[in-house]
């Protein structure tokens, strides 16, 4: 049918229209694509690119080298030292029990490091090393590397590891470190990513522990290439961790291992501080361990044997025992009487060998009494009863008050673990502890350091010091840190009447110095070093009178754990005091015939620098000191030999 030619011109300029309206929407369409594209690729490429490249590389962190220790004169207490591994990737490795097998001809193998491996290598992706020997031999690693082809999967590795070359020495000063576990984890909020690195180790106690953060240091990293499973292809990048701040200690590694030298053989502790700055120069507490065995996991055996120990090597008893300060107390009680205005040093009290207070008789150690006692006689042949009738006078308020002043019920700010409050009993305290009242009778109890009176070796030397010098001396520990040297403990002036503190020093002058005193037989011959100290015996029970009645009347009748604690402290010169010594020895008996020697004998050590001339002792005394001095030379010279051996 033939159109009009009208009807062919509509048609015609209808599809243009058409044709226009859908070529315009495919441009529209390729335009916005086209800006879309341009978007993506230009403006949004640092973008994307990111998120490619967090795909294909990890950042693995590099632990920091742990920062070392050292005494104060730059020996070093604890270190890093290089430490071969032997280490199997179980993907590479096939068939695991075949490999290890073999490699356990080569190298010996424990059976319980194997057990733990497997346990290791089923928790952890295939791709990932475990460690299946560590701290071998650089032979171990020879011959590994040699049969290399017949051991996929075996790989040798070095790495650093915490030694401690002194030992037993400063075990609780030091501390040690160990693998981080998931109780040590639950204790710190927001962990540091550095100890979820398999392995990786923290301080457990002392300034390891008390001084971590420092210790530790920053986490390097490196930027792996990984594959899609996750498996490391290449290292692209590395960047190296700061390394943990160094820390020089206060103590003389010297003077400390002479002191637990000195104390071995028996439960006990010596602190030596200097007077004047507060510088603890030796901690130390018997018996010890070796904190080696336990930066790698202590053994069964090797822990029970620790703890089944009567004597309690695990315990810093330098720091965290307290115990009855007996005698050594009575200067405080003397000064609190003195300060107060209620005696004067030539008052005078009788000492029939008792003293009878609310039906009770409080006896002296001396049953026939000392006579007539003013304050020197009373410190110098320590006579209780003159504490009884005093502590009548100065009552329990002031007595505490004075305590807390030398230091005694406060918890000193060392870094070191469970550091002692002891305690400085009042009226309040015993109500709130027991809900009872406050007797007369602990008041006289606590007069002579007996009762709820306790206080810790390092207490008693910081007490020690302050009657010395005057002054509110603080302990110290860490000298230095990285270089930068830390603040004093000289303290301030504590505002005692000085004339009450040298009548105090003059009195444990004569402890030691004179004839009646009860340290007579531990005094220092050589006048330049001469010594002031306090004897004291810590009473850990009564005596019944059925004992009594079956012959039991003497301390060293009883069995050892029921035997009185021996105390001593001391501060020399006399005239120019440098050091403070106490000394406490568990169970030992009486503090003139047990810690005296022993804290003479460390003073003069600390005095000389070296083994003191046997001219500064008595001369009875010196056939037995030179024996002592060449028995402890040479356990000094096998330890040494021992340390160099196990570096």
């Amino acid at each position: 049918m033939r159109r009009n030619p009208r009807e062919v011109d509509g048609l015609h300029r209808r599809l243009g229209r058409r044709a226009l309206l859908a070529g315009g929407l495919q441009l529209g369409f390729a335009g916005a694509l086209a800006l879309r594209m341009r978007y993506l690729q230009v403006e949004q490429a640092d973008k994307f690119r990111l998120l490619a490249e967090e795909n294909r590389i990890n950042i693995r962190l590099i632990a920091p080298a742990r920062g070392q220790i050292f005494d104060r004169n730059g020996v070093i207490l604890a270190q890093n030292s290089p430490s071969y591994r032997v280490v199997i990737v179980r993907e590479d490795a096939g068939d695991v029990d075949a490999v290890v097998d073999r490699l356990g001809r080569l190298i010996a193998l424990d059976e319980d490091d194997l057990e733990k491996t497997v346990a290791e290598l089923r928790r952890s992706p295939p791709f990932l090393p475990v460690t299946l020997v560590d701290r071998v031999t650089w032979e171990d690693v020879s011959r590994v590397a040699v049969n290399a082809p017949a051991l996929p999967g075996i790989t040798p590795e070095v790495g650093l590891t915490r030694f401690y070359p002194r030992g037993a020495d400063f075990a609780h000063i030091v501390g040690y470190v160990g693998p981080v576990s998931d109780y040590d984890l639950s204790q710190i909020d927001a962990p540091d990513q550095l100890l979820r690195i398999p392995r990786f180790q923290i301080g457990k106690s002392g300034i390891e522990a008390k001084r971590e953060d420092e210790l530790r240091g920053k986490a390097g990293a490196r930027h792996v290439e990984v594959n899609a499973t996750g498996r490391v292809m290449r290292e692209l990048d590395r960047r190296e961790g700061q390394p943990g701040a160094d820390l020089q200690l206060t103590v003389d590694a010297e003077l400390q291992a002479y002191v637990q030298a000195r104390l071995q053989g028996q439960s006990a502790s010596a602190i030596v501080m200097n007077v004047e700055t507060g510088d603890l120069r030796a901690v130390a507490s018997t018996p010890s361990f070796d904190p080696n065995l336990f930066v790698r996991g202590i053994s069964v055996a090797d822990y029970r044997a620790l703890t089944d120990d009567p004597y309690r090597p695990l315990a810093n008893k330098s720091v965290q025992g307290t115990y009855p300060p007996g005698s050594t107390f009575k200067m405080i009680t003397a000064l609190a009487g003195l300060e107060a205005g209620l005696i004067t040093a030539g008052d005078t009290a009788w000492c029939p060998g008792y003293l009878e207070v609310s039906n009770r008789r409080f006896h002296c150690w001396k049953r026939a009494g000392h006579g007539h006692v003013d304050l020197l006689k009373s410190i110098e042949q320590s006579c209780d009863v003159y504490y009884y009738d005093l502590a009548l006078k100065v009552g329990i308020e002031r007595l505490s008050a004075m305590a807390r002043r030398f230091g005694i019920g406060v918890r000193h700010d060392i870094p070191m673990s469970a550091v002692a409050r002891g305690l400085a009993p009042d009226r309040d305290w015993k109500k709130r502890t027991y809900d009872q009242e406050w007797l007369i009778g602990d008041t006289v109890n606590a007069a002579i350091g007996q009762g709820f009176v306790l206080a810790s070796p390092l207490q008693l030397a910081v007490m020690t010091a302050r009657l010395a010098s005057g002054r509110s001396v603080r302990p110290r520990l860490v000298r230095t840190v990285n270089g930068v040297e830390q603040p004093g403990g000289a303290g301030e002036p504590m505002g005692l009447n000085e004339n009450n503190l040298r009548q105090v020093r003059r009195a444990m002058f004569a402890v030691s110095n004179d004839r009646r005193g009860t340290a007579y037989g531990s005094r220092v011959i050589d006048d330049a070093y001469r010594m002031a100290g306090k004897t004291g015996t810590s009473q850990v029970r009564n005596i019944t009178a059925a004992e009594r009645a079956a012959g039991v009347t003497r301390n060293e009748d009883l069995p050892w754990e029921r035997r009185d604690h021996a105390l001593f402290v001391a501060f020399a010169p006399f005239d120019a005091p440098r050091y403070a010594v106490s000394v406490v020895i568990e169970h030992g008996g009486g503090g003139s015939s047990a810690a005296a020697p022993v804290a003479r004998d460390v003073m003069l050590q600390a005095l000389y620098g070296d083994t003191p001339p046997l001219a500064a002792y008595p001369q009875k005394d010196r056939g037995r000191i030179k024996a002592q001095q060449e028995r402890l030379q040479r356990e000094r010279r096998l330890r040494e030999t021992d340390g160099s051996d196990r570096a």
